[in-house]
This record gives C-alpha cells, sequence and structure tokens, in this order.
C-alpha cells in the first residue's frame, strides 16, 4: 500500500512517516505541508536528525497538482493537519477512491453543531460525519476493517476510553455519577508550531480548557456517560497520564472491576496492571501501549493510564487502524 502524509512536519506527522517507512507491507509514497510553509521542499530528516537515512526526503507543497497526483498513486492519504483543513481535504480524496486515515479531530463527533460548539467552525460535511468510524483501534475493530474513513481517537480520549470502557461496559459505572478525569499531557501534545504557552521556559504544570475542552463530547460520546475532564500541560515531552475518579455501584467488589477488564486481555497493545497497579509516564513513553491499573475503596473507583500521545495517542494508533484496514495484525511496525 502506497501511503501519503500530509502535514508530516508536525510531531504527529514525523512520528507517523518513520513509522509507514519502516513497515514492511506500506510504502512511504510522500510528505506533503501546506503550499505556504516555511518547511516545504525541506529534508524530513532535516527537522528530525534523529531519522537521518531513513526519512531523507523532501516535504512537498499540497498544491492542486500534487492532489491530483496523490490520486493517481496512492492508496491512503492521513491527515495530520488542523481541524479545519482535514475536513476540507478528506472528501476530495475520497471522492478520487482513496483511504483517509484523520488524526484531527475533524469527523470524530456524530453531531455537527457541537464542532461550532468545541471547534469554533461550522462543520461542512455532516454528511461525513456519519460516514465516518471512530478509529478508538481495539474497540471499533470490525468498523475499521471495511471503513473509507477513519477518524481516529483523540488521544487524551484514548487513555480515558480504554479505561472506562471495560467498566461502564460491565454496567458497573454508577448511573448520574460524572467520571472525573484529570489528565496531563507533555508538551508536543500542543503541536510544533511555536506558541508562548508551550515554550520551554513559560511550561509549568497547569490546567487549561475547564469545562469546554473538545475532547469532552467525544469521551462521552463513546463513553455514553457523562464525565468531568481536565486537561493539564506538563514540563515533560511526550506521554500522558490520566486519573479518573468514578463511582461505582453499590455491592460492587474488587474482583468486579477486575473481571470487567478481562474484556481487554488479549488485546496486544493494552496492558492490564491489575489491582493495586499504577500507571506512569516513564512505563509508556516510546512505546504504543496503554497501561492501566485500578484501585477500589467502597464505591469510590480510581483508576490510572498512561498513552505515550504521540504513538498510542496519534500515530501508532493510527497506524494501528491502517492494519487493521488492511486485514494485517495490527500490531505490525509496532511492536
Amino acid at each position: 500500500m502506497n501511503i501519503v502524509i500530509i502535514g508530516a512536519s508536525g510531531y504527529s506527522g514525523a512520528e507517523l512517516a518513520q513509522l509507514v517507512a519502516k513497515h514492511p507491507h506500506f510504502v512511504l509514497q510522500g510528505c506533503y505541508v501546506s503550499a505556504g510553509s516555511h518547511d516545504r521542499d525541506k529534508k524530513l530528516s532535516d527537522l528530525y536528525p534523529q531519522h537521518r537515512g531513513l526519512l531523507d526526503m523532501p516535504l512537498q507543497g499540497l498544491t492542486a497538482d500534487a492532489i491530483a497526483d496523490i490520486g493517481q498513486h496512492a492508496h491512503a492519504v492521513c491527515l495530520c493537519t488542523e481541524h479545519k483543513v482535514s475536513v476540507e481535504l478528506a472528501p476530495q480524496f475520497l471522492e478520487q477512491g482513496i483511504k483517509v486515515f484523520d488524526l484531527s479531530g475533524g469527523f470524530r463527533l456524530t453531531d455537527a453543531e457541537l464542532y461550532t460548539q468545541y471547534y469554533g467552525f461550522d462543520h461542512p460535511h455532516p454528511e461525513l460525519l456519519r460516514q465516518a468510524v471512530y478509529g478508538l483501534a481495539e474497540w471499533h475493530n470490525s468498523a475499521i476493517m471495511d471503513a473509507q474513513l477513519v477518524a481516529v481517537a483523540g488521544c487524551y480520549p484514548t487513555a480515558s476510553l480504554n479505561a472506562l470502557k471495560p467498566v461502564q461496559q460491565a454496567g458497573l459505572l454508577a448511573p448520574q455519577q460524572k467520571v472525573i478525569i484529570n489528565a496531563v499531557s507533555g508538551v508536543t501534545g500542543a503541536g510544533r508550531k511555536a506558541n508562548m504557552n508551550t515554550h520551554f521556559c513559560e511550561v509549568s504544570l497547569a490546567p487549561y480548557g475547564v469545562f469546554n475542552h473538545r475532547h469532552t463530547p467525544e469521551i462521552e460520546q463513546a463513553l455514553g456517560h457523562p464525565v468531568l475532564f481536565t486537561p493539564h500541560l506538563g514540563n515533560f515531552n511526550r506521554g500522558i497520564l490520566a486519573t479518573i475518579y468514578a463511582q461505582v455501584n453499590a455491592g460492587t467488589t474488587l474482583n468486579d472491576i477486575t473481571d470487567a477488564y478481562q474484556c481487554l486481555a488479549d488485546e496486544p497493545l493494552i496492558r492490564l496492571l491489575g489491582a493495586g497497579g499504577l500507571a506512569s509516564i516513564k512505563g509508556v513513553a516510546q512505546t504504543p501501549y496503554v497501561d492501566i491499573g485500578w484501585h477500589l475503596q467502597e464505591q469510590q473507583l480510581i483508576i490510572s493510564v498512561a498513552i505515550d500521545n504521540l504513538l498510542k495517542g496519534a500515530s501508532g494508533q493510527a497506524l494501528q487502524c491502517m492494519n487493521i484496514n488492511a486485514g494485517l495484525d495490527p500490531t505490525i511496525g509496532l511492536v
């Protein structure tokens, strides 16, 4: 399969480019940036010198001619672009018969009105929101296999949903009790574009997006349960750690919680740390895994979950979805 990556100069795009370049069944057909990007015509390995010898290819400008050329040669396009860019590009590639794996939030929500509220724009293609398959790989395997458009799950939702869905699916969450999700991400989650708030000397552990972060409706949509989600920015490069507080039904035991998580026991990229286990960023950085541990005291469940935000939270999960879609083992190129 010939794979094209658009937005390849960003952290997630470059991470995905090196994964595809190493993949035994995929070919990295081309890497693109916007036509007016300062990175245009630079080698990707000049921006990311750790990939010299692997990604010594120029970043091409995404012109109308380039889009037509992609349509002639690519089997799949990965959009590592800003949300509003993705929603404009995806229909063009779908019309050409090319599969689209979108790493932005452009197609994750099924309700178009939520884009106005949480993303600040009116979605121009609400019909594609119904077509898109939510790329939470462990939970939507069958749908991903047949998808033309995959909306790869967000980084915070990937951690939160893998931690919570087993408990929700088992009917153990107390109804109408909001789940509280406190999560912290490394600064690569904010993207590569220069910003004072993510400047090394300015970063301090602090919350943001209080009550209105766009991942809140994404988590609630996939979980089917209300949440109170507060993200934090940490002064480290990569990784996400979420500590989740949930009320469970009266009479729920620690064995009930452990039994609920067995639905993930055979998933190769999920590592269940068990009752008393504590997830950490050190345990997952530079890996494609989700680490989950849990504690229960009376009706209070506390779950800790960690992922690498650039791998399992973005490019690694995108590659996992691409593997599934191609009928391959989901771990190829990752483990």
